[in-house]
Parts: C-alpha cells; sequence; structure tokens
C-alpha cells in the first residue's frame, strides 16, 4: 500500500467523521491530529468558526515537561490540555479523532483528558 493511498483513506475517514459531529460554544470538538512525531489537539467552537485552544507536543511548554515515548507525551499533553481547557471554562467536548483509529497515542490523550475532567 502507497502512502497516498493511507493518506486517502485517513481523509475519507475524517471526512465521514466531521458529516456527524460538530463543535458549539458550550460543548466544544476537541481535533486530533497526530503525526510521526509530534501531536496536535485543538478545542474548536465550529458554530462561530474559532479555535479557543491549541496545543502541541512541539511548543516548548510541553517538550520541556515531558519526556519519554511517543504515547507518553501524547498522554501529557492530553492532561495539559485538560487543565488548560478548565481554566477557560470548557468541561465537556466533543471527540475528534481525526481519521486516526482510537488507540496508541490518540487513545493515551483521551484517556488522560478525561482523567483531567473533561467528558466526552
Amino acid at each position: 500500500m502507497s502512502k497516498p493511498d493511507r493518506i486517502q483513506r485517513l481523509l475519507r475517514r475524517h471526512r465521514s467523521i466531521r458529516k456527524k459531529i460538530s463543535g458549539t460554544a458550550e460543548r466544544p470538538r476537541l481535533f486530533v491530529r497526530r503525526t510521526n512525531r509530534h501531536m496536535l489537539a485543538s478545542l474548536i467552537d465550529d458554530q462561530a468558526g474559532r479555535t479557543l485552544l491549541s496545543i502541541t507536543t512541539d511548543s516548548r511548554e510541553i517538550a520541556e515537561a515531558a519526556s519519554g515515548s511517543k504515547s507518553d507525551r501524547a498522554a501529557f499533553l492530553g492532561a495539559k490540555l485538560a487543565e488548560k481547557a478548565r481554566a477557560i471554562g470548557v468541561e465537556k467536548v466533543v471527540f475528534d479523532r481525526g481519521g486516526h483509529p482510537f488507540h496508541g497515542r490518540v487513545k493515551a490523550l483521551a484517556e488522560k483528558a478525561r482523567e483531567g475532567g473533561l467528558v466526552f
């Protein structure tokens, strides 16, 4: 299987997911983007068309504090995301895995976000 085929399958799954879910001001969409090296998590209000919070493992704050495997860094990202989301008054979110399978780093981020107090 070639790389373009994998990317096309990922995009098709992501479009399928996005048909069904949408973020609001009361319950923003928690979008997860995974690359080979880093992860990005954002809270998005789709109705207003704005990003409420965005955090990545590439940022200095996370890179200095988190160490270990990519899954460990993703879990730390989830905990930090939950902390910052609660600080801006967000407790309920809609989880958007971005077409990625729900295991590994995506699952680690989601579990730590739940433990941090986010409900989804």
